[in-house]
């Protein structure tokens, strides 16, 4: 089984923590969608031995595309691959653009789940992070989606800056009270060339500490966990049968292609990533070239990827899959790096699998960088 992911590159305006890549400017969305249908076509042998299971459309925001332009690139999908008897086909789309018109025609399309960029229920957080949409939108656009889709996944984000952990609560229980039964959550990062990068250095505003973002971040589990919802992967919840197959995939190493400007390919033995740039993604399919840098992963790369998807999920690392795929010399040294974290209680040992805990989840990325193998 394999995934497609489509980048969709523009938005309505810059949210001041982003930095993947987008325009604000709409004036090559047309060029863009031939484009994107273009790869699709130039790519397809990359995936003829494959089923095609999952088809997400990422961004920048898919939704500011029209139902007409979304179903010629699902159409190209088809044309051009194998897919799957009940494909999961997830839409990213934010609160302001789902009109109930959108909704209906996104329901009598091929796409099958949506994906609600709502970050915070509150209006000081999503004056801070630049969002388009208000509040009373993001209640109202859920209700409405849950009339005609079935498989909903809303976005949050804690460790705001200002956001108090009885806020952030709030947040959660906003967010329960939609019946919604997939929520991915995330920790705001500060990443550098950002607009939420420049206010800090200028002070205009005051990072949250460390600890209350690890704060929210446990009661945010706390939460899930009490209203029946599955942390299959630490920023991934779902009910019973909701889980995200494309999230399963990308954690579980799958392989997939990504259509698009600054979109990331990968096989199991390669990681690819195509040009950043909107117009020389065109000009260069135009021409029937895939604008696409390659990676070739050693053994290490591969030992380092494993490790990092893993431990973040709930199925965690088979210790005899790091023996049996990369040798005893990488099964001792994991086990070696790993001492410290098993004595602290972040890390525990069931059934030859190594799991993060509960109490070592906020910890896993920088847990899982002290396992790498350094070439």
């Amino acid at each position: 089984m394999s995934g497609i992911y489509i980048h969709i590159p523009f938005c309505k305006q810059a949210c001041h923590y982003c930095d993947f890549h987008f325009s604000t400017s709409m004036g090559k969305k047309e060029a863009m969608v031939l484009a994107l249908k273009k790869e699709l076509e130039l790519r397809k042998e990359e995936l003829k031995e494959e089923l095609v299971e999952t088809v997400y459309f990422g961004g920048g925001t898919p939704s500011v595309l029209t139902s007409e332009e979304i179903n010629s690139i699902i159409a190209s999908v088809y044309e051009n691959y194998r897919i799957s008897e009940n494909p999961e086909i997830t839409l990213e789309a934010n609160p302001d653009d789902l009109s109930k018109e959108l909704i209906v025609e996104l329901s009598n399309s091929a796409i099958n789940r949506l994906s609600i960029g709502v970050q915070s229920f509150f209006a000081e957080d999503l004056k801070l992070m630049n969002r388009a949409h208000n509040s009373q939108e993001a209640e109202e656009c859920i209700r409405e989606a849950t009339k005609y889709f079935d498989n909903i996944s809303i976005d949050l984000i804690y460790g705001i800056p200002g956001m108090t952990n009885e806020r952030w609560i709030q947040n959660i229980e906003i967010a329960l009270a939609l019946d919604v039964p997939h929520i991915s959550s995330y920790v705001l990062t500060v990443e550098p060339k950002t607009a939420l990068f420049d206010f800090i250095k200028k002070g205009t505003v005051i990072p949250i500490a460390d600890e209350v973002a690890q704060e929210h971040f446990n009661t945010l589990q706390d939460e899930m966990e009490k209203a029946g919802y599955e942390s299959y992967e630490i920023s991934s919840f779902g009910k019973p049968g909701y889980f995200s197959r494309n999230n399963m995939a990308y954690w579980r190493q799958k392989k997939y292609i990504g259509i698009g400007p600054s979109a990331h390919s990968y096989d199991g033995v390669r990681r690819g990533w195509n040009i950043n740039n909107n117009p020389k993604y065109i000009k260069s399919i135009a021409n029937n070239e895939v604008p696409i840098e390659i990676e070739v992963l050693s053994t290490t790369d591969n030992y380092n990827e494993y490790v990092m998807t893993g431990l973040r999920t709930i199925w965690g690392v088979s210790l005899d899959k790091i023996t049996s795929e990369f040798g005893e010399k990488y099964h001792s040294y994991l086990l070696k790096q790993a001492d410290r974290y098993l004595k602290e209680g972040l890390l525990y040992i069931d059934d030859s699998t190594l799991i993060s805990t509960h109490k070592g989840r906020f910890l896993v990325d920088g847990i899982a960088a002290d396992l790498f193998m350094l070439n």
